[in-house]
């Protein structure tokens, strides 16, 4: 995995697929969300791996700068490696930033998971929405789970809602109530919660 700069979380027996999740902007692999539900996932007998984007590869702080396309091209890059380690369906996915560049992947450069997961979706910046990132979104078609917090200022669920509707395929909003675009909760366990909701996106 050191060509994607990724961390595996192995099961204990044999996998029943892989999983392969990036981070948000100003991120990194390690970022804490990463870390649990990458646990979760082997804990649930899969095997799990969270890499780093081109962009946090070259540096280790920093938002994301200049064109997108190297980081796109970095995750087609990172599922297929993700993907020859085991047999068995592939989840993929991000928080934020990598989500989204995830989710681009899916609609227009060739990436096939069997699930999409997605950890608040940038839907659009702080305080504008009227820059919506939806362009691409009819044009996905695997299913998708969105795991968004009720008080993201990235977007509403009242916004979500309708540009989920856009997705051609299955569609799951795993609803955080309270949490911000971080997805921390005091009383709901996020990683469990989006784990089931994508393993049911998968029958």
């Amino acid at each position: 995995m050191d060509e994607i700069a990724g961390v595996v979380h192995e099961p204990a027996g044999t996998p029943a697929g892989t999983v392969a999740l990036t981070h948000g902007a100003g991120g990194s692999r390690d970022a804490p969300m990463l870390v649990a539900l990458c646990d979760e996932w082997a804990r649930r007998g899969w095997l799990a791996v969270r890499y780093n984007l081109p962009y946090r590869r070259r540096r280790p702080k920093g938002p994301p700068s200049g064109s997108s396309a190297a980081d796109l091209a970095g995750i087609v890059e990172a599922v297929a490696a993700v993907r020859a380690l085991t047999a068995g369906p592939v989840i993929a996915g991000g928080h934020s930033y990598g989500g989204r560049l995830t989710s681009m992947a899916v609609a227009d450069h060739g990436l096939r998971p069997d699930v999409l997961t997605l950890f608040s979706y940038p839907l659009h910046p702080p305080g504008k929405p009227e820059r919506a990132r939806t362009e691409h979104l009819p044009r996905i078609t695997v299913p998708t789970v969105f795991t968004h917090g009720t008080a993201d200022p990235f977007g509403t669920l009242d916004e979500l809602r309708p540009a989920v509707a856009l997705i051609a395929a299955p569609t799951t909003i795993v609803e955080i109530t309270g949490a911000r675009h971080d997805l921390r909760s005091k009383s709901l366990d996020v990683p469990a919660l989006a784990v089931e909701a994508a393993l049911k996106a998968l029958l």
